[in-house]
């Protein structure tokens, strides 16, 4: 395949000896291994289109491939892992589409770009109240590379070149914060867990710079951040949070449990699905460390006149300054997607948050309640969660999900691919977005599946929180 690729789009750049060095610098041999990961059944091979079509006839035909995608909103959906389906107000696309939002360029010019400018600043103070912590930057690229950045921060400020993952950190983020602490020459290491959590008690950490915990983790658990707070501050190294901005409407800040750094991504306050991107990255920590900040931070000021008013303060990039003394190369700092989630946030305020995250969490635990009723399936880690939780399965999960599929439901996720030990499991996550009756035909598929007939009475509407939405 790799080698018909010129001939088929000769307006490729790269040529065969190209192509074939850049799979060898990779490490693979050609490129069917390189996509070896994608299963069969999905992978299409070639469009159908049939030479000669008009204009007309190529876009009702590429119309009728494209109704062949099905979206998450057409099916009964329990998919997390990272990235969640929740509910959005319909104001906060009529504001972050408004012209000056949607077409505005980063405001290296403050005095024509107050709005934009303010809406970052806004942006950070939102942050700030939401983790806990004093100071918060413009956001980055994502969730993930606000990881791997609190990494190199916390490697700047202990001079120590180690970093500690959590075995119950989402493991894509662990490959990205892997990816690029390895480059710059520092070493990670993965803490071992004990039911569902990190093992604190055999948690050494001093060689480390820093531990990186998430908050719920992976696994749906609530980890002890004030303990791991104490261990970490014990052996001079710092603690790094991975949070669930949606959770943190109902749990307890992580700087008030002594986080140093808490990040996370802006992809459940407002910013879609989207195939999984774009979105935003936030970062927060303490005054004392604002210096090791990467990316752009906003400031409130005074102008000539006396009046309020907005600017860049400090912009620790290598656009900006000399390369060997900036803490990033961030280029953008995601704007829209931190718009969206500022205004995901200002229209839900406090309440609203702890509401949707009650909700989530009663039908997630009302779900796991009912699951464990059927012969066959139970709670991996009997440990508190908010709204995702681990099943244990009697039969191949992958023929579970296959049944589910077949009724309409996507049923979870498989963490196989990075927990080898978890062959037998299900990640299940529940949002505001599953309704009651979407729980009860959760529970009939899976009856049927376990026990070949639905269950006779699920009632999970007593539960059912939150009607008004």
């Amino acid at each position: 395949m790799a080698e018909q690729t010129k001939e088929n789009f000769p307006y490729l750049p790269h040529t065969k000896s190209d192509r074939e060095a850049m799979l060898e610098s990779i490490g693979v041999k050609n490129f069917e291994e390189l996509v070896k990961h994608i299963p069969q059944d999905v992978r299409l091979k070639e469009l159908e289109i049939a030479p000669g079509l008009s204009e007309l006839e190529l876009t009702e035909h590429m119309r009728k491939l494209a109704a062949k995608n099905v979206s998450t909103a057409q099916q009964c959906s329990f998919l997390g892992g990272g990235v969640y389906r929740r509910f959005v107000p319909a104001s906060v696309a009529s504001i972050v589409s408004r012209s000056e939002f949607a077409t505005a360029y980063t405001p290296y010019q403050p005095e024509v770009a107050q709005g934009t400018l303010q809406a970052i600043y806004e942006f950070q103070t939102a942050i700030c109240l939401l983790t806990g912590l004093e100071v918060a930057n413009a956001s980055v690229y994502d969730g993930p590379n606000a990881c791997a950045e609190a990494a190199l921060m916390s490697c700047r400020l202990s001079g120590r070149n180690h970093i500690v993952m959590a075995g119950s950190l989402n493991p894509e983020y662990m490959m990205v914060t892997r990816t690029y602490v390895e480059t710059c020459g520092m070493n990670t290491s993965v803490a071992k867990t004990a039911d569902g959590v990190v093992d604190i008690a055999n948690l050494n950490l001093s060689e480390s710079s820093c531990v990186i915990v998430q908050y719920p983790n992976y696994f749906g658990c609530i980890e002890d951040l004030e303990a791991l707070s104490n261990k970490a501050h014990e052996q001079g190294a710092l603690l790094v949070v991975v949070c669930d901005p949606i959770s943190l409407g109902l749990l307890e800040s992580p700087g008030k449990l002594g986080a140093d750094i808490a990040v996370g991504d802006a992809q459940q306050c407002g910013n879609g699905l989207s195939f999984g991107g774009p979105s935003a990255g936030f970062m927060a920590t303490k005054n004392q460390y604002v210096r090791q900040l990467p990316g752009r931070l906003c400031g409130m000021t005074v102008d000539s006149r006396g009046q309020r008013a907005f600017t860049l303060t400090l912009q620790t990039r290598e656009q900006h300054i000399r390369r060997a003394k900036a803490t990033s190369n961030i280029c953008t700092n995601q704007s829209l997607n931190a718009l969206t989630m500022l205004v995901y946030l200002s229209l839900m305020g406090p309440r609203g948050l702890k509401e949707l995250t009650e909700i989530s969490m009663l039908r997630a635990h009302r779900l796991a309640e009912l699951l464990c009723q059927i012969p066959g399936i139970k709670l991996k880690f009997e440990r508190p969660f908010v709204n995702e939780f681990l099943i244990q399965l009697s039969k191949p999960v992958a023929d579970v999900l296959n049944q589910l599929k077949q009724r309409g439901i996507l049923g979870g996720i498989h963490p196989v691919q990075f927990y080898p030990e978890l062959d037998d499991c299900l990640l299940v996550a529940v949002t505001e977005m599953n309704s009651p009756e979407d729980l009860e035909r959760y529970i009939n598929a899976m009856s049927e599946v376990f026990l070949g007939k639905k269950t006779a009475d699920v009632r999970v509407k007593e539960v059912a929180g939150g009607a008004r939405l």
